[in-house]
């Protein structure tokens, strides 16, 4: 008799999880990560220089910065507007006139959803020959870019491509105890 109770009891309280988990599912708010494969790439060229001397001489150079994570990553710190993830180094294509550059360790990503814009700020280390520099993008998109979705696994922004302006876009990097800030123009695009 006690196992005919604990079996009744036991597919109530699955049928109860089930019928719960299919409302979050449905409401979006806790939707299954895809398994697909998101690409960001941001295209532009770097200047002004807003502080410090630039002593890699980036000041009207073109850079590309290419991300290649899967969607299913999700964040491992999350605010009412943000999410913070890491972006393993495998998946980071740094190109500056042409000429890739590889991430040193894992990159933090943070998109900070914001009233006037969205950012989305990347940093991380990078060696340069024999100089290692700490790296830090910042971009600017358009308020509501992306979807509250973004604090529980990477997703698209939308509209993609959208153009980054100076000042509210800009790359910064640390070499050698010094920081320079430049501008950075161009666009950012996805597609999954």
């Amino acid at each position: 008799m006690a196992f005919r109770i604990f079996r009744a009891s036991a597919l109530i309280a699955g049928s109860i999880l089930a019928t719960f988990g299919m409302a979050e599912a449905q409401s979006g708010d806790r939707a299954l990560p895809p398994a697909a494969t998101l690409a960001i790439v941001l295209d532009g060229t770097l200047g002004p220089i807003l502080s410090g001397s630039d002593p890699a001489g980036l000041d009207g150079d073109s850079a590309t910065i290419t991300l290649t994570v899967s969607e299913s990553l999700t964040p491992y710190k999350v605010t009412a507007k943000s999410a913070s993830y890491h972006i393993p180094a495998k998946d980071i294509v740094l190109s500056v006139n042409g000429t890739n550059y590889s991430p040193s360790s894992r990159y933090n990503l943070i998109i900070n959803l914001g009233k006037t814009a969205d950012t989305m700020t990347l940093t991380g280390k990078v060696k340069i020959e024999f100089i290692s520099a700490t790296v830090s993008d910042v971009s600017s998109l358009a308020a509501g870019s992306w979807s509250k979705t973004v604090r529980q696994h990477l997703v698209t922004f939308s509209p993609s491509p959208q153009n980054l302006s100076e000042p509210s876009s800009q790359l910064s990097y640390t070499a050698e105890g010094e920081k320079t800030v430049l501008g950075v123009t161009g666009t950012i695009a996805n597609s999954d």
